[in-house]
């Protein structure tokens, strides 16, 4: 007798996870939807946006199980200017001979994304230092639009509570419409950062209220 897949749950982040963190990463890293036929090796993607995270601040890294395997996560820090200090101190040296740091400009799109890889200080926005926390969150196509999403935010921000943080940022590409919508209705608000790349709009929430 097959036995029903278990509900779908939000849940803390297990090492055992590392690999569906990875491909959720991937195929939620093109504006949303799967890099895999835009890039030739879209695992740069987790290296950068994922797996620090769960390595340096396991403890804000939820996932939804969707009962027959992860779905979705929710991850960040809460302390964006350590997280940036240990991200050179200690994510990059173990992952830099796979990713090297460029010689030159990138002329590729893997490349851009290992620039971003070796500049972590691009996370420290003087605009956003009100808000010390920052997150990624990554959905499944399918699994969004069923209040999942808010289900993995409410958990992570109930987590920076709980630690006294003051607010939470996040950059998002401007061009990933149902984000904004989404942020939108979870209390953000867009905070302007003038150098920044048009392509790129930060959104920042108050935790205090």
């Amino acid at each position: 007798m097959t036995l029903p897949a278990a509900a779908p749950a939000v849940r803390s982040y297990r090492p055992e996870d590392a690999d569906a963190l990875d491909d959720i990463c991937v195929r939620t890293a093109h504006v949303g939807r799967d890099a895999r036929p835009h890039y030739t090796d879209p695992g740069v993607f987790p290296v950068t946006f994922a797996r620090p995270y769960v390595a340096l601040e396991p403890e804000l890294a939820f996932v939804l199980d969707g009962g027959e395997g992860d779905v979705g996560y929710v991850l960040g820090t809460a302390d964006t200017a350590r997280f940036v200090g240990d991200f050179r101190a200690k994510w990059l040296p173990q992952v830099s001979e796979r990713y090297p740091a460029l010689a030159g400009p990138p002329r590729t799109p893997e490349e851009e994304i290992v620039a971003l890889l070796h500049t972590p200080e691009r996370m420290l926005v003087p605009e956003v230092a009100d808000y010390p926390a920052h997150l990624h969150i990554d959905l499944l196509p399918r699994w969004q639009g069923r209040g999942y999403g808010r289900a993995l935010m409410d958990t992570f921000l109930d987590a920076l509570r709980n630690r006294g943080v003051a607010g939470v940022h996040l950059s998002m590409l401007t061009a990933n419409i149902p984000a904004r919508a989404f942020y939108d209705r979870l209390g953000f608000h867009e905070v302007a950062v003038p150098d920044a790349d048009a392509s790129v709009t930060y959104l920042a929430r108050d935790l205090r209220t």
